[in-house]
């Protein structure tokens, strides 16, 4: 549950700031931040005056807000009518703050989203806005909420406040220890929870009166909401002087500038304890005095209430470096929804330098950069050998500043880089404070790098006059006005070292004085008006791409289970795409490693994909334009740095459009296919075939299989998920009604001719489909899953009976080598779609037949291999486990580790004395009427574990451990805990591949589940078989009067299965035919 706001306004200080701001709350709409519902109006709001104040800022916003809705509206005026239903949130930027030039809401944290659609730097403003929308403002009546965006605010899932017949004020507070309110505001309430005063820098005495029983106080957090009827007051007070001043249309209009305080002249005048007279006379100048007025006769009506929020915590950003620096470096409180990260967003090549306590944000450190505990980088590309001690802030420094920071003593430091514009010129500048410098305190009294002033003059021979102008007074002087930082300098560039010689011994400072007098310096407060926000927040952007590449480095090289989705869509949204795809590019054809290779590619896809923004259609489709096939060539011949190259300049073709850009990203998926098939085939080194006697010409040899149930694991044989992550599959080989129902049976003809037949359901069944393949180029579709006969073709090319490609005619090979043709029967007694294997199976039995009539054998280690050989030149992409199931008898779990080249090792499960017969007794197949083909699952499973969804990630981790745990259950003869890893199965196919239970299924599987341990679909799911292991045995009739007496199951049938703990069977039988003669057939062409 989530707040949704009609209007999101950030407000900022006059000065160039806002078009910048603008396009990071467009940014966050469009990567996703603002949730499903994003808010109409998203706006940035310049302040009109320089000192406005906040009370003036809200003010503001909430005109522009009115103006924005009214106008929505159709109204020709402000209308206050607008607010009624209207739910709007104001977040004030604030002042400037001394450790980031864009100021506290865009104050990076060393945090990370991973459940984030789109990645980014997750702000100090981001977290804010997730906590006041999913969080802080959830159940809040229509009204206004305002907040700053000047600390750190964590709220818990269950803020507890009690929204109903609310009206007026409400301000939220934060439990704080007294200690801490003495630097801080804090609310005195009455037993109903009315505010009475609000107290800042309260003495001992004040503050404790605020205490309650635990002894902590209410602190001002600077959130506050106003409900719709006193916020339609509030808007009333801009026409009335000298109110008015406060909004741009005081500007416009001429009025002279005021200054108020949000919470000090707008909220207080609520406060149940303070008087009229106390009120208005404590406005300071007659301006705000006046305001007073106007705000008490307009607010003074409305209750001002508190909830303060049990287990919510409240760190002010202050102007202290060692605050700001504990703030980055310790854990944030549990009730935050982000992930605290030692090293956020960057790329460090040698982890293990950042020592615990310390932190790296949006970064690129290369080589040795040792970081000491209580330190923080941020926005910083550098390059070791670096040491950085205790103490310090590095922000915004580039690769360049790296050779002046080697051998540099730092610590208790902090450095940090500037973008600044100088009217229109803009340039860098560095400045350099000590961690406990103030920045206010007398130069006197103060420090300047930790040292005493007077000591720091000694050590540099910089005089005072160097900093301040002679006439300004002692007590005025500080570090704030100092003229220490260098701008320009007349004849030379300037750089980093410009200010760290200031840390330098006084035999190396002078050196560098003269150059220091030389340039034209400013002071930090001079700066603060010239910093270049825009320019800031660009770079930090470059740099956080810069670094997602080497991220996209890592995790590809890496083989991590990282998704790198979410880097892919804010590079759309940002316009780094290109850079991306040149990184995938570079990956893709340097890998030396198929499956790394085919990952990338599948990257690039998921970039065209998300370059198309939704539009251009489904992203499963055809990827066999001619326009690609000179690229595919080249990866089919092992040339994977060629294809990658044409593809790239291919792509280039097809980026105008979101058609095209689908249409593109269907072909690098068949790309990515084809490198998926040269990792697989790998598993080819496993198939060893050995001689044996060839049958004599005429005699079949037939094959016949059982079925298989796979219970668990199923999807984690799937390339590329097997070799990348490991598979575990337990499966059972089953026959169905008592019989094996697939086979193949093959003898040698006088006809050097390949003759393919499919029979109608059983061995003695009359032929369905016929095909005579007499030329080598019959065989050419033999790669076409839907061609004719397409599965027998692969299989002769892929047992090399026939070779292919090859300048031999097939008639001549076939003569010299068998001295005639074959003949192929296939049949099997599953409907198409069954889920109990039978292509992979069958598959098997056709090669196991084949290998025996052309005198040849091969173990059934070797024939699991072929399989997945022949399913790759078939182009289905098919795993293991059916293979498995069906080719080894009994029970069984299949395992492959995550490593190329691909083997798959089978260990059958040993079960107790009687336990075979008590499955055979309870399980059950219910033929559902569903089909549905695997390969429309499969596409999609596959994109979504090379985007490495966490979802896929954990339920692929999910399927390998309940296999493991399966095979222990039929170990121990436990019924109920096998049940309970049917039950757990199906789920995670359901996660593996939503859309698999069709409403027919579900419903079935509803009305079955008090009478079963467990049940599952067969295979990929999306209908075939049901199996179910009942609680009771033989439940055969039973389960049948419970589904017939069910509406809208359609044609559903039960079968019995029994456990084949034979195999499949291989035998050499007698002649049917005349050697010569055959039916009547269809001739390829």
């Amino acid at each position: 549950m989530a707040a949704e706001w009609s209007v999101l306004l950030l407000t900022c200080q006059r000065g160039g700031s806002v078009a910048a701001f603008q396009r990071e709350l467009e940014a966050r709409r469009l990567r996703g931040s603002l949730g499903p519902r994003p808010p109409g109006l998203l706006l940035a709001v310049e302040d009109p005056w320089a000192r406005l104040g906040s009370g003036g800022a809200t003010l503001n916003a909430l005109l522009v807000a009115a103006e924005h809705l009214s106008a929505r509206a159709g109204c020709t005026v402000v209308s206050a009518d607008v607010l009624r239903d209207a739910r709007i949130l104001i977040l004030h930027t604030g002042r400037d703050f001394s450790f980031d030039d864009c100021g506290r809401a865009f104050t990076c944290l060393p945090m990370e989203e991973p459940g984030a659609p789109a990645e980014a730097l997750v702000c100090n403003l981001d977290s804010l806005l997730w906590t006041m929308t999913h969080r802080l403002c959830v159940g809040s009546p229509p009204g206004v909420w305002v907040c700053s965006t000047d600390m750190l605010l964590t709220v818990p899932s269950a803020p507890g406040i009690n929204w109903e017949n609310f009206q007026g004020v409400r301000v939220i507070a934060v439990p704080g220890s007294q200690t801490y309110a003495r630097n801080h505001g804090v609310y005195l309430t009455d037993e109903q929870g009315l505010v009475h005063n609000i107290i800042y820098k309260g003495t001992e005495a004040q503050i404790q009166e605020c205490a309650g029983p635990d002894g902590t106080v209410p602190l001002v957090c600077g959130v506050v909401f106003f409900s719709s009827d006193a916020a339609e007051q509030l808007l009333a007070t801009h026409v009335i002087p000298p109110l008015d001043a406060c909004t741009y249309m005081g500007l416009d209009s001429g009025a002279p500038p005021i200054q108020l305080s949000l919470f000090f002249d707008i909220v207080l005048c609520m406060a149940g304890g303070v008087t009229e007279e106390e009120f208005v006379k404590g406005g300071g100048d007659t301006s705000v005095r006046s305001a007073r007025s106007v705000l008490w006769s307009a607010l003074r009506p409305f209750p001002l209430s508190m909830a303060c929020i049990p287990q919510a915590s409240y760190d002010y950003l202050t102007t202290s470096a060692s605050d700001h620096i504990c703030s980055l470096t310790l854990l944030p409180s549990s009730a935050s929804h982000l992930h605290f990260c030692k090293a956020a967003h960057s790329h460090v090549d040698q982890p293990c330098l950042l020592e615990d306590g310390s932190s790296v944000t949006n970064c690129l450190l290369e080589g040795s950069v040792k970081l000491a505990a209580g330190s923080v980088i941020q926005h910083c590309h550098l390059q070791g050998p670096l040491e950085i001690g205790p103490g310090c802030l590095l922000s915004g420094l580039s690769v360049d500043s790296s050779v002046a920071l080697q051998g540099c003593p730092l610590r208790d430091l902090v450095l940090q880089g500037h973008h600044v514009r100088l009217r229109h010129l803009p340039c860098r500048v560095f400045t350099l404070t000590g961690r406990l410098d103030d920045w206010q305190s007398p130069a006197e009294e103060a420090t300047y790098l930790n040292l005493p002033w007077p000591e720091f003059f000694h050590r540099t021979g910089i005089r005072e006059g160097d900093l301040w102008d002679t006439e300004m007074p002692p007590r005025s002087r500080c570090l704030l006005n100092a003229r220490l930082f260098p701008v320009l300098h007349a004849h030379q560039a300037l750089e980093l070292q410009d200010v760290l010689w200031l840390l330098a011994p006084e035999a190396v400072a002078s050196k560098q004085l003269a150059r220091w007098r030389g340039a034209w310096r400013m002071s930090w407060q001079e700066l603060l008006p010239c910093l270049d926000k825009e320019a800031e927040l660009g770079a930090r952007q470059d740099l956080f791409f810069l670094q997602g590449q080497q991220k996209v480095r890592r995790v590809l090289l890496g083989r991590q289970d990282s998704s790198l989705l979410p880097l892919a869509r804010s590079a759309v949204h940002q316009g780094y795409h290109q850079a991306m795809l040149g990184t995938l590019d570079q990956v893709a054809s340097t890998a030396g490693d198929a499956g790394v290779a085919a990952r990338a590619l599948a990257c690039v896809a998921e970039v065209l994909g998300c370059m198309a923004r939704g539009a251009g259609g489904l992203r499963s489709g055809p990827a066999a334009n001619g326009e690609w096939a000179s690229a595919f060539r080249l990866l089919e011949s092992g040339d994977v740095a060629g294809g990658v190259q044409e593809l790239a300049r291919e792509r280039q073709k097809w980026m105008s459009s979101p058609v095209l850009l689908v249409r593109a990203a269907r072909h690098y998926e068949g790309a990515q296919q084809i490198l998926v098939r040269q990792a697989v085939m790998s598993s080819c080194q496993f198939v060893t075939v050995e001689q044996a006697e060839m049958p004599p010409l005429g005699h079949w040899v037939q094959v016949a299989c059982p079925a298989r149930l796979d219970l668990s694991g199923g999807w984690s044989d799937t390339p590329p998920i097997t070799y990348e992550h490991g598979g575990a599959v337990v499966d059972v080989a089953v026959l169905v009604d008592g019989r094996r129902p697939i086979g193949a049976r093959v003898r040698r003809i006088g006809h050097p001719e390949l003759r393919l037949l499919s029979l109608g359901g059983t061995a003695g069944s009359p032929a369905v489909a016929r095909l005579v393949c007499q030329e080598l180029q019959h065989l050419q579709d033999y790669c076409q899953p839907h061609a004719p006969g397409a599965l027998l073709k692969a299989a002769f090319i892929c047992t090399q009976v026939v070779q292919f490609p090859s300048h031999k005619p097939l008639r001549a090979q076939l003569l010299e080598n068998f001295g005639g043709g074959f003949e192929v029967h296939t049949w099997s007694e599953l409907p198409h779609g069954s889920g109990l294997g039978t292509s992979s199976i069958l598959a098997g039995a056709v090669m196991a037949s084949l290998y025996r009539a052309a005198g040849r054998a091969a173990s059934t280690e070797s024939l699991i291999h072929a399989v997945l050989h022949l399913e790759q030149r078939l182009t289905t992409g098919g795993g293991w486990q059916d293979q498995v199931g069906g080719l080894v008898p009994g029970i069984k779990i299949g395992r492959s580790k995550a490593q190329l080249p691909l083997r798959v090792e089978v260990e059958k499960i040993p079960v107790p004395d009687g336990f075979i017969q008590t499955l055979n007794d309870h399980l059950l197949l219910v033929y559902t009427g569903k089909t549905r083909l695997a390969r429309n699952l499969l596409q999609d499973v596959v994109r979504n574990w090379y985007a490495r969804l966490p979802s896929a990630v954990e339920n692929t981790h999910a399927l390998v451990s309940n296999a493991e745990e399966c095979a222990q259950a039929l170990r121990q003869g436990n019924l109920p805990l096998l049940g309970k890893c049917l039950d757990s199965y199906w789920q995670q196919k359901k996660c593996m591949a939503p859309g698999c239970e069709p409403l027919a299924v579900g419903r079935m599987m509803e009305v079955l589940q008090p009478h079963v341990h467990g049940q599952c679909l067969a295979g990929a799911g999306g209908g075939g078989f049901l199996y179910v292991l009942t609680r009771a045995p033989r439940q055969k009739e039973a389960l049948h009067q419970i589904l017939a007496k069910t509406e809208g199951l359609g044609n559903f049938s039960i079968h019995s299965i029994e456990v084949d703990t034979g195999g499949f069977s291989v035998e050499v039988v007698g002649r049917d035919l005349e050697d010569g003669s055959h039916p009547e057939e269809d001739v390829a062409v």
